[in-house]
C-alpha cells in the first residue's frame, strides 16, 4: 500500500486589494477565487458576483478590507459580448443542452431594418422569465437542481434594464448564421435568455455559444490578469498584480479628514464640514494618508457607512509600495 504525500500547509497571511481577474472558461467564479486565494496566500477572500462557467471575462476579486466593498460590483451595470447561433434552441439556453428545435435560417428575414427593430425592442426595460438552468433559488433550492431533475417550475418574471444594445449579423466557425450582441445591462440579466428571446423575436430562435464579460462598474477586460498569468508570477509579482481596495469605488466623492476627525470617523462617530450632499462618498485620513471607509453626507454632516478597522489600515500602509492605486476616484 502506497503512502500518502503529506500535504503541504499554506502559510495564510493579511491581503488586502482587489485582483481583477479574466475569468477562464469552464471555472466557476468560486473556484477562480478559491485558486487565487491560494496562490497569493490570502486570509480573507470574496467575489463581486457571479460569472457562468462558459463565460469569461472580467471577475473582480476581493481580499481582506476590499470584501467591505464587494456589494458595489454586484449593483454595478456590467457589459457583455456574445454570440446567439440561429435556428437551434437547447434545452439550458447555451451549447450544452440537448438541442430542442432546429429551424432553417432565411438570412434575407436579417435585414439591417430587421435588427435595428428587434434591437430597439430590447433595449431600456424590459422582462425576462430567469432561465432553469440558473442558480436562482425557489423555495430554498437552485432552479438548476429542479431542471436536472427534469422538474420546470413556474417562474415569476423580472424586470431588468438594458442600458445598451448592439446586434450584428455573423456566421459562427461552422458557417452557421448568427447574432453578434454586445449588451450593457443591470444586475441580473440573464444573456442566456437575452439572447434566447431575440432568436425568437427574429423568427428563428437562438441559443449562446460564446459569452465574454467586458466591463463590470468601469472596470475593463484590458485591466485584468488572466490565471495562467498570475501563475507563472513570483509571489512578489502575484501581490503587485492587486489593485488597493479603493479601485472599487470609482465614481464615489472624497473626502480626507484630519487626523482628530478622522479617528472619531473611524469610531462610527458622524463629522460635520462644509460639504454637499453625496450619496457615495470615499473617506480617507490625510495623516497618514490612508482610505477609512465609506460613508454619505447629508446636511452638512458626512455619516459612516463601512469602515476599515485600525488593524487592517495599519497592515495596507505597511504594504503600500507593492499595492498599486487606480487614480480613478473623483476628489471633491
Amino acid at each position: 500500500m502506497t503512502e500518502r504525500a503529506p500535504r503541504i500547509r499554506v502559510q495564510r497571511r493579511p491581503v488586502h486589494g482587489v485582483l481583477l481577474l479574466d475569468k477562464p472558461l469552464g471555472l466557476s467564479s468560486n473556484d477562480a477565487l478559491q485558486k487565487v486565494k491560494w496562490l497569493l496566500r490570502a486570509e480573507k477572500a470574496g467575489h463581486t458576483g457571479t460569472l457562468d462557467p462558459l463565460a469569461t471575462g472580467v471577475l473582480p476579486l476581493c481580499f481582506g478590507a476590499a470584501t467591505k466593498f464587494s456589494q458595489l460590483q454586484l449593483e454595478a451595470a456590467k457589459t457583455y459580448e456574445a454570440i446567439a447561433v440561429l435556428g437551434i434552441t437547447t434545452t439550458t439556453g447555451d451549447a450544452e443542452g440537448e438541442v430542442l428545435e432546429r429551424r432553417e435560417v432565411d438570412p434575407a428575414q436579417l435585414t439591417p431594418d430587421r435588427l435595428a427593430a428587434v434591437q430597439q425592442q430590447f433595449t431600456g426595460s424590459i422582462r425576462q422569465v430567469p432561465p432553469m438552468h440558473s442558480a436562482l433559488k425557489k423555495d430554498g433550492k437552485a432552479l438548476y437542481e429542479y431542471a436536472r431533475a427534469g422538474v420546470t417550475v413556474e417562474r415569476e418574471p423580472r424586470d431588468v434594464v438594458i442600458h445598451a444594445l448592439k446586434l450584428a449579423l455573423t456566421r459562427t466557425d461552422q458557417a452557421l448564421f448568427a447574432i453578434k450582441m454586445v449588451v450593457t445591462c443591470s444586475k441580473g440579466t440573464y444573456i442566456r435568455t437575452l439572447g434566447e428571446d431575440i432568436g425568437a423575436a427574429l423568427g428563428f430562435g437562438a441559443h449562446l455559444s460564446f459569452l465574454r464579460r467586458i466591463d463590470t462598474g468601469g472596470i475593463g477586460v484590458e485591466r485584468c490578469v488572466t490565471l495562467a498569468q498570475l501563475e507563472a508570477m513570483p509571489e512578489a509579482e502575484r501581490i503587485a498584480s492587486l489593485e488597493a481596495p479603493e479601485s472599487l469605488l470609482a465614481g464615489h466623492t472624497r473626502v480626507t479628514l484630519d487626523s482628530d476627525n478622522a479617528a472619531r470617523f473611524l469610531s462610527g462617530v458622524r463629522r460635520r464640514g462644509a460639504w454637499p450632499d453625496a450619496s457615495a462618498v470615499a473617506v480617507f485620513g490625510e495623516s497618514p494618508p490612508a482610505l477609512l471607509g465609506v460613508g454619505h453626507i447629508a446636511g452638512g454632516e458626512l455619516v459612516p457607512g463601512r469602515l476599515l478597522s485600525p488593524l487592517e489600515i495599519q497592515q495596507i500602509l505597511e504594504s503600500k509600495p507593492h499595492v498599486q492605486t487606480s487614480g480613478t476616484l473623483e476628489k471633491l
